[in-house]
């Protein structure tokens, strides 16, 4: 249960990040973490204690096999996360060559 506890405090660091944090490069670090503490949570949720991976044979019960369904979602949140994470960081170069700040509330400030 305390794994549980460890991930939502994950979760909540990358949410104040993501809220109320002014520079754009700290925001997508708390996507990120946001991100892997997802990730964290799925395959938490997954886990069983002495499971067996879940290829079926004559002499392994069910009630043994661990949940293949978690690890294939995390997979592909990894797969997509990734481009995310470089395009949300390619916007925020962008920013700042148009700019030369990353601050947002600056950012709003200028009109050009």
């Amino acid at each position: 249960m305390s794994l549980y506890f460890l991930c939502f405090v994950l979760f909540s660091v990358g949410l104040y990040c993501v809220l109320r944090k002014r520079n754009i490069i700290k925001i997508i670090i708390g996507l990120g973490i946001v991100e892997y503490s997802v990730n964290i949570f799925f395959i938490l949720l997954g886990y069983r204690a002495q499971g067996r991976a879940p290829i079926f044979a004559a002499d392994q019960a069910i009630a043994t096999m661990v949940d293949p369904l978690p690890q294939a979602v995390v997979l592909v949140t990894i797969v997509i996360g990734l481009p995310v994470v470089v395009i949300a960081v390619s916007l925020a170069t962008r920013i700042y060559q148009k700019y030369g700040t990353f601050d947002i509330t600056r950012i709003r400030r200028l009109r050009g």
